[in-house]
């Protein structure tokens, strides 16, 4: 029978550790207990997501780019470093690709040395622009492999296929988790994601920009409900290695989001609009019906709530 994961599995190594995502991910394994090194190259990630950690003994904090080799002692990897947002990753599409499939083949090696569990967080955006709605893991994609988004896209698709195939040949305990739309407290402001933008704008007094018509759909997921499936996943028996989708169901335009966003900042911003950028898909939805029967995951926070959180997060750092 495949085993589940143990706290005796206590060290945990987090790459992207100081990002968005993977800084709450670190929030939540020190207070399961474990021992925590967080591992960025600061490129996306920043140092305050992680300030309050640095006096907490089970927490270490490594400078380091993960397309170079890592030597360390640890039970769990979870490999979340890659910039995010295509401002950030557009930036330097060649080092996106290398952090994307280096980054991999340098954590699965050491998860090969160690005999290490090792989750590799993944992305929607291996469904491209999708012709199947909504997403399921079955559905191989529609991605243009030249585009200006394909360091990404392809990067993560990549680093899927790395995954699965020191899963057949090594026999490694590996987990695919593929996020959709993520936000919360912590976003970079800068990063050109959707709800920072708004949210920035609407607290500036700006104008919303929105690209296209503006009926393009995303689903958004809080982020503490995000990581609560990472780490239903990472604690599930062996023989659940994904790729498992988690994200919120919940469809909107982004008009909807745009207005929303507006009413809950009680701003008078107007909406412009602005060409829609290439290869920007036109919907996206998870279907969790895998991580619903699997992993007993669905989200629970709803949209009005998080963004509150959200904006009294971005609220105050733009006071700062």
């Amino acid at each position: 029978m495949a085993r589940a994961s143990s706290l005796l599995e206590n060290r945990a190594l987090v790459s992207g550790g100081s990002g968005f995502l993977g800084s709450h991910l670190c929030d939540r394994l020190l207070a399961r207990g474990q021992e925590v090194l967080c591992v960025d190259n600061l490129f996306t990630g920043q140092k305050r997501n992680v300030a309050h950690l640095h006096g907490n003994p089970k927490f270490e904090f490594l400078r380091h780019d993960v397309t170079f080799p890592l030597f360390v002692e640890v039970d769990q990897i979870w490999n979340l470093a890659c910039p995010a947002s295509p401002i950030h990753y557009q930036h330097d599409p060649v080092q996106t690709t290398k952090t994307s499939v280096h980054g991999a083949i340098n954590m699965l090696g050491l998860a090969k040395r160690l005999g290490a569990k090792i989750l590799q967080a993944s992305t929607s955006e291996v469904y491209g622009d999708p012709a199947v709605h909504p997403q399921t893991e079955e559905y191989w994609g529609n991605v243009n492999p030249i585009g200006p988004r394909s360091c990404y896209d392809e990067g993560k698709r990549c680093a899927e296929t790395l995954f699965f195939d020191y899963y057949r040949q090594h026999s490694l305990r590996i987990k695919v988790i593929r996020i959709f739309n993520t936000y919360g407290p912590r976003m970079h402001p800068n990063d050109g994601r959707v709800v920072s933008n708004f949210i920035v704008q609407a607290l500036k007094g700006q104008d919303i920009t929105i690209y296209g018509d503006g009926l393009q759909t995303r689903s958004f997921c809080y982020v503490d409900d995000l990581v609560d499936g990472m780490i239903r996943l990472m604690d599930s028996p062996d023989d659940v290695t994904g790729p498992i989708n988690v994200g919120n169901p919940g469809e909107f335009t982004m008009i909807e989001l745009a207005e929303t966003v507006l009413k809950l900042v009680g701003s008078k911003s107007k909406l412009v609009r602005l060409p829609l950028p290439a290869d920007d898909p036109k919907q996206r939805k998870p279907d969790i019906s895998r991580a619903r029967n699997t992993l007993g995951w669905e989200p629970k926070v709803q949209l009005e709530d998080g963004l509150g959180e959200t904006i009294a997060y971005f609220r105050k750092l733009l006071n700062e």
